[in-house]
This record gives structure tokens, C-alpha cells and sequence, in this order.
């Protein structure tokens, strides 16, 4: 995958922060780089539409929301 943009939505709360984390870990264990974005900032969680955090974004289309995702889900998305 050429140019992966990974983008966790969250608050900051611990589900999120593990989120984003499980991200960075599938990525390394998948040997994929990617841009990995944390963003937390509220006005550009609400301009996505996602009201229910944490919430995953790959590529900029929303692919999981309201879900701490395990390192195996994060995976699913890579492929």
C-alpha cells in the first residue's frame, strides 16, 4: 500500500490512547509504514461526522467507530 494515511479520532481517554497504539503496533508487526495521525482536536472529530469515539480512519473513509479495536482487527484493515 503506497501512501497510507491512518487516522485515530479520539478524546485522549485511555480506550482511545490503546486505539492508537494497537495501530502503531499492527503497522510494525505488519512492516507497513504509514502516516499515523492521533487527533483529538474536537472541531475536526465533528467535521468528520464520527460522534461516537474512538473511531479509525484509513485512507480518510471512516472504517470503525465506537470500538477499541485489537491489534488482529487494526490488522483486517491493513490488508
Amino acid at each position: 500500500m503506497e501512501n497510507l494515511t491512518i487516522k485515530v479520532y479520539g478524546s485522549g481517554c485511555k480506550g482511545c490512547q490503546t486505539l492508537h497504539q494497537n495501530v502503531i503496533d499492527a503497522l510494525a508487526e505488519k512492516n507497513v509504514v504509514a502516516d499515523v495521525q492521533y487527533i483529538t482536536d474536537m472541531q475536526k472529530i465533528v467535521e468528520t461526522g464520527v460522534i461516537v469515539l474512538p473511531a479509525l480512519a484509513v485512507n480518510d473513509k471512516i472504517v470503525s467507530v465506537g470500538k477499541v479495536l485489537s491489534m488482529a482487527d487494526v490488522k483486517k484493515f491493513l490488508e
